[in-house]
């Protein structure tokens, strides 16, 4: 079946960015169901792309191919797991760590796919109607290339709500253990829960700036906001930091970031834990006139559209200041933004602002992005959403 689309609305697609919105469409051939193959074409009949059919979403399409010679099938869907599979087998063979993202949705030419890999457990995260269609074809494909023991299921983002689709959380091969996964990283040992955790777990795209932390670590006093399950904090305690305090809303992240300080060895004495609104704390440590020497900011998703882009402005620049406010002289600051709403050129703007705000002068001494698995097309920069800076306080 054929999608028309718009005249002069072809272009985004001859520059090979892979979303369709309903705004573009003029007209539909047929009735293609959710998930079904179309053939975009332009307004004068030129062929553009293969995609997947989405007819509840505003992206009413998603790129399969942009070669009119393709066939989308089972055999081309296989091709693409095994190419994405493949481009990770370096990372997984360097022994830098056992937990590694596999496929990353369209920037891996698989629209709606996410794979995270933590040991011998997949989690699988199915988000688009197109990648629905062919959930059998996934699951056999990543058994066969995986040798994993286990497949499980954490369908539950909102996107997919998006797509018209019900969430979907369970086992999708073997048993998932009842107890944590566990995985290595940089030498240091995390438990995930793949079953109740954020996303899939764990957060593999901060990996490198894990190790980014660990290098800057040794003999300071650390705060790390927005915690989760311990990651920066575990490496900072790796790396040697006098001390760690770790601030997180979640209970359940809490008690599993404790028990990571355990499985590597530390003393429950060594770092201290902190349940509860993190914007509120942060003004609670600045009125009892704390400072760190390093501190790490790694807030949720503030703006995951454009539309929340306003608010999500105020919430980062008002964590920032509070951050800066806290850091001794000299001391660092590693901030991050997740939201797709925020650009790179976005997000320093908010931290310098913030740093006006808070009367102190700050200089950029790296930026950081997301780890090598998790790779941004160039033709799709939505695919970039995770970017960081280290400053220095002055």
């Amino acid at each position: 079946m054929d999608v028309i689309l718009k005249p002069d609305r072809q272009r985004s697609l001859e520059r090979r960015h892979p979303w369709i919105f309903s705004g573009a469409v003029a007209k539909i051939s047929g009735a293609p169901g959710a998930g079904e193959i179309v053939t975009i074409k332009s307004a004068d009949g030129k062929f553009l792309a293969y995609a997947g059919w989405s007819p509840k979403s505003q992206i009413v399409a998603r790129v399969w191919s942009f070669n009119e010679t393709d066939r989308i099938d089972a055999a081309f869907l296989r091709a693409r797991l095994q190419a994405s599979i493949a481009r990770r087998a370096a990372l997984l063979q360097s022994g830098v760590s056992n937990a590694v993202r596999l496929v990353h949705a369209e920037s891996d030419g698989l629209p709606g796919l996410i794979v995270d890999r933590y040991a011998d457990v997949l989690a699988v995260q199915m988000l688009t109607a197109g990648i629905e269609c062919w959930r059998d074809t996934v699951v056999e494909a990543l058994r066969e290339m995986t040798s994993c023991a286990a497949i499980f299921e954490r369908s539950d983002a909102e996107v997919r709500e998006l797509e018209g689709l019900a969430p979907q959380i369970g086992a999708m091969f073997g048993t998932v253990p009842a107890e944590p996964v566990r995985i290595q990283e940089h030498g240091v040992d995390y438990l995930v829960d793949v079953v109740l955790g954020q996303k899939t777990g764990f957060y593999l795209d901060q990996r490198d700036n894990r190790r980014r932390v660990m290098d800057l670590a040794s003999d300071k006093k650390v705060l790390n906001a927005f915690c989760y399950t311990g990651g920066f904090s575990i490496g900072a305690l790796r790396a040697g930091a006098r001390s760690v305090l770790s601030i997180d809303s979640s209970e359940s992240a809490l008690v599993l970031a404790q028990k990571n300080v355990l499985l590597n060895g530390f003393s429950e004495d060594q770092a201290t834990w902190w349940e509860g609104d993190v914007f509120q704390a942060l003004r609670t440590l600045r009125d009892k006139a704390e400072h760190f020497d390093l501190i790490v900011l790694d807030p949720p998703k503030f703006a995951p559209t454009a539309s929340h882009v306003e608010k999500a402005t105020r919430a980062y620049k008002d964590i920032n200041l509070l951050a800066l406010k806290l850091l001794t002289t000299d001391g660092l600051l590693v901030t991050f933004s997740c939201s797709g709403g925020v650009n790179a050129d976005l997000f320093q703007k908010i931290v310098a602002g913030a740093a006006v705000d808070a009367k102190v002068d700050a200089q950029i001494l790296a930026r950081l992005g997301a780890s090598s698995d998790h790779p941004a097309s160039v033709h799709f920069p939505e695919g970039e959403y995770l970017k960081g800076l280290i400053l220095k306080k002055l």
